[in-house]
């Protein structure tokens, strides 16, 4: 996530900021050029504006909400101050998301979104047909901490759930019925086997030995589904931070031959588009040592809790060329 500066003072800002903290200057993202500008008396801002904090502007004149908050179709109930602060935090992951896609070139905005409540009702996190549902209350630290050990995962965030089940729906999109497919079924196997024969098998038995060797995640084991949505969740992982960290011209230079770069990381998507998985890896490893052991330092998990296997790399790679060659 890269940062902004403010058209008024020069001070850092991010592309969620809806003013200024050095000079109070009103902000406002504009999704058709990805920029943070200063907000003119011509400007709309979203309608959700003043209930959660959306900082994005309206471009249409007959909208009343931004190119994001359009696609959520269901929202928790109004009235609950909780319930409306896990629907700000989850329409914030959702920002990220459709900040990143617009950035790659990915189309998204054919998704549609329902942001429940567990708390109303039973809400199970998933994809099916173009619609996206997430349950805000994993916008509560307890609550997904709670998820994450239930599900034996190392790794559970609401940025991770929209990038995930992104992934499901950009399998519908650019996989599905496509010249891909082939290529998809010799990297992550056959689709058609029964889903929801997969996943009860899945939850009813150990973690396969040695998975780690060719999955990222033990979930990704599941189906093949579950493994292409898991590996290109982990792929805007990846380049999302790798922009992070070349736009604050980060770089690891340390005494360990494992913390000695292969090159600056790259801060454009035309730079990343033509780079070989290899190479982005190559800068993705030596950034996790040291981001995982600075966590480390301040008592936290690592922050990225994961082994690329040269297999896994080469679902990565896959995925790379496909986000590449259609966005």
């Amino acid at each position: 996530m890269r940062p902004y500066t403010c058209p008024t003072c020069g001070q850092m800002v991010f592309f969620d900021d809806t003013a200024c903290t050095a000079c109070d200057t009103d902000l406002g993202f504009r999704p058709e050029s990805r920029e943070v500008s200063a907000v003119g008396s011509r400007d709309r801002r979203c309608a959700n504006h003043d209930e959660i904090g959306c900082s994005w502007l309206v471009a249409e004149a007959d909208e009343e909400l931004c190119r994001s908050c359009r696609l959520t179709r269901t929202r928790p109930p109004a009235g609950d101050a909780a319930m409306t602060l896990a629907w700000a935090e989850a329409e914030q992951a959702k920002r990220m998301l459709l900040w990143q896609a617009l950035g790659l070139g990915l189309d998204i905005e054919g998704a549609t979104f329902d942001l429940k409540s567990g708390d109303v009702e039973p809400v199970i996190t998933g994809h099916a047909d173009g619609v996206i549902t997430i349950d805000v209350r994993e916008a509560d630290d307890v609550v997904r901490t709670r998820m994450r050990e239930r599900m034996g995962e190392p790794y559970r965030t609401m940025l991770g759930h929209f990038r995930h089940e992104i992934g499901h729906y950009l399998w519908m999109t650019l996989v599905d019925g496509t010249d891909h497919l082939a290529g998809f079924r010799e990297v992550f196997g056959d689709e058609t086997t029964d889903y929801a024969e997969a996943l009860e098998a899945h939850y009813g038995s150990p973690d396969p030995e040695g998975w780690q060797d060719g999955y990222v995640s033990v979930y990704a084991t599941a189906h093949p589904w579950e493994d292409f949505a898991e590996t290109l969740a982990h792929y805007l992982h990846i380049r999302d931070t790798l922009e992070t960290a070349g736009s604050f011209g980060l770089s690891v230079d340390g005494a360990h031959e494992a913390l000695q770069p292969a090159g600056d990381v790259p801060t454009s998507r035309a730079a990343v588009d033509r780079m070989a998985i290899e190479d982005l890896v190559e800068r993705w490893l030596p950034l996790t040592y040291a981001l995982n052991a600075v966590n480390r330092s301040m008592g936290r998990p690592p922050l990225y809790p994961f082994v690329l296997a040269p297999a896994v790399i080469a679902k990565l790679g896959w995925v790379h060329e496909l986000v590449t060659d259609t966005s």
